[in-house]
């Protein structure tokens, strides 16, 4: 049976599809993540704390459900990113998954002991659960634009050559992972803004001023260190988008500069990065005008630039190889089978509607701000 859809463009659409993941997760989970974050700054006592928490308890279970078709969608479509990212990520991805593991359980357990030090001890594992996950997503992306060390042998099988960790966490890494703790710190005081009252959203007001600065300086900092310092992939022979996915048809050199080179061919593309800057000092005005729910959609707008500079700087390479360039991963050749990719968009276009309208309900469900008189009058059923 004929697909009706090409090739090619099922790749592209993947790629889209892939990015939507990316910013959902950052948008949904990333207030979830900072708001554990901020929790020993914003929060005094524990009424304030138990108020900051229960601000995400009813819905971060469901945000992380952005995370898991993030994974699911590289598995069925790139599944050679799976591969190469689950081999080189793999101490820091374990290091993500045991930090995460503390949300669910610190929420849990916090509320069954009244006690000081109990209670003082899940705090700071909620604090870690959002602090670290925040940290390192940036970090991997980081290590993307300078490339992966790995290569793939004349069985297609691909061979992670780094020494780790520490590896990861170089400077313009860390540059990269301290990007992402500002800008989803920051959204996460912005949400507390919305949801909060009193104390809580007082401070957390104060940390939207800062953390947005924050976010833009260290972006554009990070955007200067990727102009002169970073070397670009770019493919040098001809390229088949509709080809066979098979990453060692291609030659690709790097070039100084190169992750820019998409600007001056795509104009348009220039709105990610002019988003990622002018949204979070959007937010601020918005904030200091006390116009909550607007300062949390142009948070959300700054997530989406952040995430898309990365994005269309380096289309069309997902994992560029830094120790063997013609290995690097592409749109063109690191997807599953044409049928694959038809199937699953199928199944995309019938259930992603689903789970938006329900995530919809649920926060209309639950708007409206938590305050401490509702803490106080229902301690045994709240977080």
């Amino acid at each position: 049976m004929p697909i009706p859809v090409d090739y090619e463009i099922l790749r592209v659409i993947w790629w889209l599809f892939l990015g939507v993941l990316l910013i959902g997760f950052g948008i949904m989970d990333g207030f979830d993540l900072g708001v554990a974050t901020l929790l020993p700054f914003v929060a005094r006592n524990d009424t304030e704390r138990r108020v900051a928490i229960n601000t995400i308890g009813p819905v971060w279970d469901g945000n992380q459900v952005w995370l898991i078709l993030g994974g699911g969608a590289i598995f069925a479509a790139f599944p050679p990113i799976y591969a190469a990212s689950f081999s080189g990520f793999y101490i820091a991805m374990f290091l993500v998954l045991a930090s995460l593991i503390l949300r669910p359980v610190g929420f849990e357990f916090r509320n069954k002991i009244k006690d000081k030090h109990w209670r003082s001890f899940w705090d700071y594992a909620l604090f870690v659960g959002g602090l670290v996950p925040s940290l390192v997503f940036g970090v991997a992306f980081g290590n993307l634009l300078q490339g992966v060390p790995f290569r793939i042998d004349s069985d297609l099988r691909i061979l992670y050559e780094g020494s780790g960790l520490f590896e990861l966490l170089n400077p313009f890494g860390l540059l990269c992972g301290l990007v992402s703790l500002a800008m989803l710190t920051t959204h996460g005081a912005v949400y507390l803004t919305v949801k909060a009252e009193g104390s809580v959203k007082e401070r957390a007001a104060a940390y939207v001023h800062i953390g947005a600065l924050v976010m833009v300086v260290l972006f554009i900092v990070a955007g200067i260190w990727t102009a002169f310092f970073l070397k670009g992939y770019v493919i040098t022979s001809p390229v088949t988008p509709g080809g066979p996915s098979n990453p060692l048809m291609k030659t690709v050199t790097q070039v100084p500069g190169q992750w820019f080179a998409n600007y001056h061919v795509y104009k348009w593309m220039m709105l990610a990065p002019t988003c990622a800057i002018l949204a979070p000092l959007l937010t601020i005005a918005l904030t200091a005008g006390k116009r909550a729910g607007l300062a949390f959609m142009t948070s959300a707008i700054g997530i989406f630039g952040v995430i898309s500079t990365a994005g269309v700087s380096m289309f069309p390479f997902l994992m560029p190889s830094s120790i063997t360039p013609q290995a690097s991963l592409t749109v063109w050749d690191a997807t599953s089978s044409h049928m694959t990719l038809f199937v699953m968009l199928l199944a995309t276009l019938i259930f992603l509607p689903i789970v938006l309208a329900y995530t919809g309900f649920v926060f209309r469900v639950l708007k409206g701000p938590v305050t401490a008189k509702q803490i106080e009058a229902n301690s045994a059923n709240l977080y």
